[in-house]
């Protein structure tokens, strides 16, 4: 399984370096929202508070439409023809998962380089922990929108996916800490599992490691890795019996 999961992942590289445009096209939107919204921003809070939600805007637009591929390859007959080969199933997820952390590393990176030149300061170790947390979250998603595109009609993916993002967006407190928001939007936030790892991630960034906060949403953010992972897999095995 190593081997396919590898190759395919090898594969699934070469396409995407060779689409460089889609790679700094998928960043734009934040990077805006950092360049525009964050001289705003910071007259009353700070780089490490925003560009923390910035991220996880990038991940949940990013990686939830991560499956629009697993539909184009349907509807050309590619899945097909792949199901035929000796390639474990679950190598045919993984490959695609770990392609897609991939370029969400490389599309935080170019945030983060914009960000750092634009005044955030964040420690080395708050840096590394938050990377790790962005990165399970992002292969959490790309699972999710994986078994989503194969169960879901392939005319609605796009469009319910793309709407479903906004409201998670904003539940996550991306632009304002939901703090903020009146109460009875603040109560509801709560619901949002990217609420819980978007907070980890604004402490991290603040240099606060080993609090509540941030154990509560590594856990969030594992739990959410497995049962994503988990009904991936039985997605995919199950498309591909």
């Amino acid at each position: 399984m190593l081997r396919d999961t590898w190759v395919l992942f090898r594969h699934g590289m070469r396409v995407t370096l060779q689409q460089k445009v889609g790679i700094i096209f998928g960043v734009i939107q934040p990077m805006v929202f950092l360049v525009l919204f964050g001289p705003i921003f910071t007259t009353f809070g700070t780089w490490e508070t925003l560009v923390p939600g910035l991220i996880i805007q990038l991940g949940l637009m990013s990686m939830a439409l991560a499956g629009i591929g697993v539909v184009m390859e349907k509807r050309t007959g590619a899945l097909e023809r792949m199901r035929v080969t000796p390639a474990s199933h679950l190598a045919l997820l993984l490959g695609r998962v770990l392609n897609n952390a991939v370029t969400l590393i490389i599309q935080t990176l170019l945030l983060l380089a914009v960000a750092f030149a634009f005044g955030l300061r964040v420690p080395a170790l708050g840096l590394v922990a938050g990377f790790v947390l962005i990165v399970v979250l992002g292969i959490s998603l790309a699972a999710l929108s994986y078994a989503l595109a194969l169960t879901m009609n392939e005319m609605l993916f796009a469009p319910v996916m793309s709407t479903a993002v906004i409201p998670l967006i904003l539940l996550s407190g991306s632009f304002l800490p939901m703090s903020m928001a009146p109460g009875w939007l603040d109560a509801i936030s709560h619901i949002s599992p990217f609420r819980y790892v978007l907070d980890a991630l604004r402490d991290l960034f603040h240099g606060h490691y080993l609090t509540g906060t941030v154990g509560v949403g590594v856990a969030v953010t594992a739990v959410l890795a497995v049962i994503s992972l988990t009904i991936g897999t039985r997605v995919f095995n199950r498309e591909n019996a």
